[in-house]
């Protein structure tokens, strides 16, 4: 053995016992277990919560990482929809509604829940929008395609993750890579460079040089040192001409310049089309393709994205952001090492970040419950859904025809898939002006769509699909009720209605769902009380009508006052 093998297996042992899972508890209880839960998928269940607490934390994932795709897809959901849509009117069709409507599908009842939940936290970092026209109408059938791309990438390398992102037809027209050309001198043309310059800032690297436990690397005046200069975006902005859509008729110039007008083309692969590749030289990050007339879109991807994906900055940078996603928008700097190093040491595999950040110590100790530093605000979609799927959903259709939740004053201020901007609903590093998190020098990311009015529409949206449900009634909009509903409105023996007679228990079931135990007792206190002024002193003189309509009211008042307190809407 040479001394250079030597030294690159002591590296890799070193790096080993860096990132060696902490011990975990074999039989969490049913409070860890909910948490770990509510961090790794959308919801605890208690069907998951048994599952959780018979097998342990690694087996469970384990599990996960095994489960097939589910059986639906996002795009075959969108097809479906659009069949039943064009059954009614043959002239209308499905639309990014139904994109939506897919993901909380998928939401709510996909059991690959870890596949769904980590695909949804990459959306939120390779985004791409169904509110800009590369998303919207004919083209959602592409943005529902995009979303199976994100899960189907979620547990393998990232460099697959990357390239499959680039080359992605809605991202193409959603960043401008799409029908992208090379320099031409003569007219001044230059190659477009909003692409080249989101996969390093948002996608890969970030804007500053980053050491492994996420903290920025400074120069001798102390301060950031950036990753990329104007001149590196120049040099990748060439690497991403010559692409466009897949066409049946080759790589021709008239397909180069198309627009999409067979379906396929928006959810097949972009296609290098080398009479459009610039054959300049494209330096970027330390890297040099060489001037070369034989340059062709893909061997220049390679290199581009092969430079990427080795970067030092990736495992810190997309580390801490899901990270963020899942467990704590404030991970310590050793909490951020350990996860970049499994990264590292895995070759770049998401699944091995996934399991460090799920399984690192502080993660599953449950001391964190009681820091003021450690945890997120639930981001609202994530609300909603652990109220689905903890409390029970029904979809009359078994489409989840939820459609859009990002209106701030009369729903969510948030919606898969559905951000202004390619940053996202909020940004990683935001900071709410004034508040008491921004004087401890906290992040909050999710605080950037909390406003009085989301606050108000937020608490207005839960009232009333307490009460009648949410969704579309039908895709003819004909049906007696809306879409979704809660199981106990439709089954009158439903197990928590019984409970309705005894609020004290039911408020504990309800923070044990909903809270993993939680729950203060002061309000605890306030929301028994206010569950046993629901019908008081009439529980027995009521007829059977009458009296599931005050058990139902009394379980209504219980979780609109749960999920409207600070504390449920704080992810310890």
């Amino acid at each position: 053995m040479s001394p250079a093998q030597a030294e690159q297996i002591a590296a890799q042992l070193a790096l080993a016992e860096a990132v060696a899972p902490p011990p975990v508890n074999s039989s969490p209880t049913r409070q860890a277990a909910t948490r770990f839960l509510t961090q790794a998928t959308f919801g605890a269940t208690q069907q998951e919560v048994d599952r959780v607490r018979a097998i342990g934390y690694q087996a469970w994932l384990n599990e996960q990482f095994a489960a097939p795709v589910s059986s639906m897809s996002h795009l075959s959901a969108w097809d479906a929809s659009d069949k039943a849509i064009r059954a009614i009117d043959a002239g209308s069709r499905a639309t990014k509604g139904n994109v939506v409507s897919s993901f909380w599908r998928e939401a709510i009842t996909s059991p690959d829940q870890l596949r769904q939940r980590v695909a949804f936290a990459l959306s939120e970092i390779f985004v791409i929008s169904v509110t800009d026209s590369c998303g919207d109408n004919a083209f959602s059938r592409g943005a529902a395609d995009y979303l199976d791309t994100l899960g189907r990438q979620a547990f393998g390398s990232y460099r697959a993750l990357l390239e499959s992102v680039a080359i992605h037809p809605i991202m193409g027209c959603y960043l401008s890579h799409i029908k992208n050309q090379p320099e031409d001198t003569p007219t001044g043309r230059v190659p477009d460079e909003n692409f080249a310059r989101e996969i390093m800032q948002l996608f890969s690297i970030g804007l500053y040089e980053l050491n492994a436990d996420g903290t920025h690397k400074t120069d001798a005046h102390q301060q950031p040192i950036e990753t990329y200069s104007a001149s590196d975006i120049s040099g990748m902005a060439k690497v991403f001409t010559g692409w466009s859509w897949w066409c049946s008729q080759g790589q021709t110039a008239g397909c180069f310049f198309s627009n999409p007008n067979h379906p396929e083309q928006l959810v097949t692969s972009m296609r290098g089309y080398a009479l459009y590749h610039s054959t300049a030289e494209k330096s970027f990050l330390g890297t040099v393709i060489p001037a070369s007339t034989w340059a062709t879109p893909e061997s220049s991807l390679k290199v581009a994205l092969d430079t990427l994906a080795s970067h030092p900055n990736v495992g810190p940078f997309i580390g801490k952001q899901l990270i963020q996603r899942l467990v704590t928008s404030n991970p310590s700097p050793a909490y951020v090492q350990r996860v970049a190093n499994a990264f590292k040491l895995s070759g770049g595999s998401m699944k091995a970040m996934v399991t460090a950040i799920l399984l690192d110590p502080e993660a599953r100790d449950m001391a964190s419950l009681g820091s003021d530093r450690f945890g997120k605000v639930r981001e609202p979609v994530l609300r909603f859904s652990a109220l689905l799927r903890s409390m029970g959903a029904h979809s009359d259709s078994g489409m989840f025809l939820i459609m859009a939740t990002e209106d701030p004053g009369f729903a969510l201020a948030q919606s898969a898939l559905s951000s202004s901007s390619v940053f996202n609903f909020f940004r990683p590093g935001y900071v709410k002006p004034g508040s008491q998190s921004a004087s401890a020098l906290l992040l909050a990311p999710e605080l950037q769509i909390a406003t009085e009015t989301s606050s108000a529409g937020y608490v207005n949206y839960l009232m009333y699909f307490l009460r009648h449900g949410t969704g579309l009634n039908g895709y003819d909009r004909k049906a007696s009720r809306a879409d979704v509903q809660l199981l106990a409105n439709i089954d009158p023996d439903h197990a928590l209605l019984t409970l309705a007679d005894k609020p004290a228990d039911l408020v504990e079931e309800i923070n044990q769902r909903l809270m993993y135990g939680t729950m203060p007792l002061a309000l605890k206190t306030e929301i028994v009380g206010a569950v046993q002024s629901v019908g008081a002193g009439l529980l027995s003189n009521l007829s059977v009508e009458k009296l599931t309509e005050n058990r139902r009211r009394r379980l209504w008042s219980a979780l609109l006052l749960t999920m409207a307190s600070p504390e449920f809407q704080i992810q310890k």
